[in-house]
């Protein structure tokens, strides 16, 4: 016999060898429907898997979060499994979960369009009712690639070729094996609510020289309501794309001469400077004095702030007068330089810099979404150099700082999470222990309840993490604040303490929208491009019934301009129906009508972007309207 223990702390005894499937069932067949996995002493394992020694047993259910994501790989297993049946010749590489799905890179010998979506579709369903059993056998590499060799799957020999271990495991379902490290379901009738979404071309390993595969895209989920849930979001969703919206409202475009870098229109101009406005003001606000560094710098300052090493394969270089340099990829060591130029005194600490930089990061092609993904970009960096004892209540202000601007901004449903050390990293153990800690310490004692993300912290240090939640209920990960021991350090940047000696420094790094490119993108599709008053491109249109009105449309923008307000006068020979169709479009929250009888009694009428009517006013009261609702960011 064995003893297990359980979350709730109870203990129970089981014969040696039962497994986790097993013991769901012994506490309720119901459980034992929707297990898919469990933690056996900290380890996530197939549900299968037997249990020889005592241990913690924890279930995992398709409601929990391993459970869906379980689900989710299977559910790309699934997938490959139709795509050998449908099309033998076919060679299948990878397929990882994603967020709200998965994607399976294939190798077609055949074109794949939609009509081939829906066949391959239609064989996942058929054999996820067959309740074909899932499971798992551990070979020696060598026998692996044998195996796959015989199979003409030459990609998956590439991939056992560069792993490290040598012995990989191998997933069977009916005639159908995978190379995968699980873990996966019992068997493939738990599979009840997927669906193949796109189509998309990927290069093998992100390498342009390599073969173009083609990536099918899938989501997948535990009830079959959470997937038609899920189906009118992304319904939604494409109704609010910010590319498309963004082309309706003439705010930016992308070209192929520039790929991944946005070109301004004046209108996503105007948007763009009311946040920069605002978190300049904010900054000031919270103290952090504004500064401006240079794009480029030469290649030793990243060796020596550690970004060659760790984040080379993402940063552009370029040589001049036999001098190599970079385009930077962040803005943290061109700011310790401004740090650097002086000697300071604990006295003089926090100190608090604020930039609004450009950075360069060379991102797969395949990757880049409109403003979501780009390639350059201006993140509005913050770094704070304060001493370890002042790092809590700086991070509380920060904390605090961000809160405020979320809800300005309109999102008042957001999470904090902390990104803990990730594998590729500098510093020592006990430098990040230390930094971990002061951040919790920060966030409980500000009673914020966040989250922990193990190995998703910055490869200097841990981070706090935003989460925004959207209008449609689409989470964003945004705004971040990361402690770092380590490039003070390698950039030498110090102060002198009370005892007259040397110390370094502690940086916070912290960005509240982060990229104002994609937070630009993530406020046109929060709103559906209807901004409220304060960040719309053009809040009020002025026009006239006929051209006989003219002269006071003319009067009353004007008026409108000087009170500050951003305003458009439609003077064209067109029908006033045709023009308020046109302003709706555009999202234009206010539209101003003038007729005969408001030129002659000098007001104005006033429609609301939705067709709602405010009647008749005065030009001045109208101004005092709009500028209380401005400042109070309605």
């Amino acid at each position: 016999m064995i003893n297990i223990r359980f979350p709730d702390g109870s203990i129970r005894g089981f014969e040696k060898g039962v497994n986790s499937l097993d013991v769901a069932k012994s506490i309720s067949p119901s459980l034992a429907k929707t297990t898919v996995a469990a933690y056996i002493d900290n380890q996530l394992k197939d549900a299968k898997d037997k249990i020889n020694n005592d241990c913690e047993l924890r279930l995992i259910t398709i409601q929990d979060p391993e459970g869906l994501e379980t689900l989710r790989h299977s559910c790309a297993h699934l997938l490959a499994h139709a795509v050998k049946e449908l099309y033998p010749s076919t060679e299948v590489t990878i397929g990882p979960v994603v967020n709200n799905g998965f994607y399976y890179d294939f190798s077609f010998k055949v074109t794949i369009g939609e009509v081939e979506l829906l066949l391959i579709e239609k064989k996942m369903k058929e054999l996820a009712k067959k309740s074909i059993p899932v499971s798992y056998k551990v070979v020696p590499k060598t026998e692996a690639i044998a195996f796959f060799k015989t199979q003409g799957e030459n990609y998956k020999v590439e991939i056992i070729d560069s792993i490290a271990d040598e012995q990989v495991k191998i997933y069977t379902q009916g005639d159908f094996s995978d190379l995968c490290i699980g873990p996966h379901i019992p068997n493939t009738s738990l599979l009840k609510a997927f669906k193949l979404t796109k189509l998309a071309g990927a290069y093998w390993r992100g390498n342009y020289d390599n073969e173009m595969l083609t990536r099918i895209y899938g989501t997948c989920w535990a009830t079959k309501e959470d997937l038609e849930q899920y189906l009118n979001m992304l319904e939604e969703a494409e109704k609010r794309d910010h590319r498309k919206i963004g082309k309706v409202l003439n705010l930016f475009h992308f070209q192929e001469d520039s790929p991944g870098v946005a070109f301004w229109h004046d209108n996503g101009v105007r948007i763009w400077r009311q946040v920069e406005d605002y978190m300049r003001a904010s900054n000031n606000k919270y103290g952090c004095s504004e500064i401006r560094t240079p794009l480029i710098a030469d290649f030793s300052l990243w060796q020596k702030s550690g970004h060659s090493s760790k984040y080379a394969d993402n940063m552009f270089a370029t040589k001049s007068e036999n001098r190599d340099f970079a385009i930077r990829p962040m803005n943290c060591p061109t700011c310790v330089q401004v740090y650097n130029t002086k000697l300071h005194s604990y006295r003089d600490l926090p100190i608090r810099m604020a930039e609004f930089g450009i950075v360069h990061r060379n991102e797969p092609s395949g990757s880049l979404h409109g403003l979501l993904r780009v390639r350059s970009f201006t993140q509005d960096d913050g770094h704070i150099f304060c001493t370890p004892e002042q790092v809590e209540e700086e991070v509380i202000l920060m904390v605090q700082q961000s809160f405020e601007v979320y809800k300005d901004f309109g999102f008042n449903d957001f999470a904090v999470k902390i990104a803990l050390r990730p594998e590729n990293r500098i510093g020592d153990d006990e430098t990040w222990n230390k930094s971990e800690q002061m951040l919790k310490n920060a966030l409980d004692a500000n009673n914020v309840s966040y989250e922990l993300l193990p190995g998703e912290g910055a490869f200097y240090g841990p981070k706090i993490e935003f989460h925004l939640k959207d209008a449609i209920g689409r989470n964003w990960q945004c705004g971040t604040i990361q402690l770092d021991f380590s490039m003070p350090q390698r950039l030498g940047a110090t102060y002198i303490d009370k005892n007259g000696e040397r110390q370094v420094p502690v940086i916070l790094h912290r960005a509240i929208v982060g990229s104002l490119e994609r937070f630009i993108g993530m406020l046109i599709e929060h709103y559906a491009g209807n901004l409220p008053l304060w960040l719309a491109p053009v809040q009020v249109a002025v026009m006239g019934i006929s051209n006989n009105q003219d002269d006071y449309c003319q009067e009353v923008f004007t008026t409108l301009e000087k009170s500050g307000v951003r305003a458009k006068l439609d003077l064209r020979n067109e029908k006033i129906g045709f023009k308020i169709r046109e302003h709706t479009l555009l999202r234009v929250p206010y539209l101003v009508i003038i007729g005969k009888n408001e030129q002659q009694q000098k007001i104005i009428t006033i429609r609301k972007h939705n067709g709602e009517g405010l009647g008749l006013m005065s030009v001045s009261d109208f101004c005092a309207f709009l500028n209380k609702q401005i400042q109070a960011k309605e």
